[in-house]
């Protein structure tokens, strides 16, 4: 396709999907678009009988397959409307990612292991709501005020919000893999 007619996203963000009798769109935020302008963006996609959409292997899958939270390369025409978020046709949208299923336990930090990097929390004392959470080397560390701290600030005492993900072990205590620690008050 010539570029001339043609917008392209990389790394957008599925916001919305929405199928019926008015017409199908993909609600996509999106950072990274050259032709832009602004940094943060969101456009709605139209989609239609001509529109492919695909997998990240490539494959034609149904516009029903995508949900909001996944990661998509689309490319568009460069006609928009001038409504909020503005709307263009979508000629091609894919799949490049999916998000990580995960949950968000509260607790109070009772145990850290410095050399394996993990920490155990307890809610309300509660001895059955004891979780280990091994700490992911790209995980976010939060002090109170939402700035980064060093795992090495994390001690017994500290109240944590801690998204994790969505399966743990069955050892005694349960073991998952923390992606964000959050000081809170």
């Amino acid at each position: 396709m010539d570029n001339n007619f043609l917008t392209q996203i990389t790394n957008g963000t599925i916001e919305e999907v929405e199928s019926g009798r008015n017409g199908s769109f993909v609600l996509v935020s999106y950072r990274d678009c050259p032709n832009c302008g602004r940094a943060d963006q969101t456009i709605r996609l139209n989609v239609s009988g001509n529109t492919v959409i695909m997998d990240e292997n490539s494959n034609r899958i149904p516009l029903r397959d995508l949900r909001a939270g996944m990661i998509v390369n689309a490319a568009f025409s460069n006609a928009t409307t001038r409504s909020i978020p503005p709307q263009s046709a979508a000629f091609v949208i894919q799949v490049v990612g999916r998000p990580r299923n995960e949950d968000v336990t509260v607790g109070r930090i009772v145990d850290v292991d410095r050399r394996g990097r993990s920490f155990t929390t307890m809610r309300d004392g509660n001895l059955s709501s004891i979780i280990r959470f091994n700490v992911a080397d790209d995980a976010q560390i939060l002090n109170g005020l939402g700035r980064s701290m060093n795992f090495a600030n994390l001690v017994p005492g500290l109240r944590v919000r801690v998204r994790h993900a969505d399966f743990m072990t069955m050892s005694i205590p349960p073991q998952t893999t923390a992606f964000e620690v959050r000081v809170i008050q």
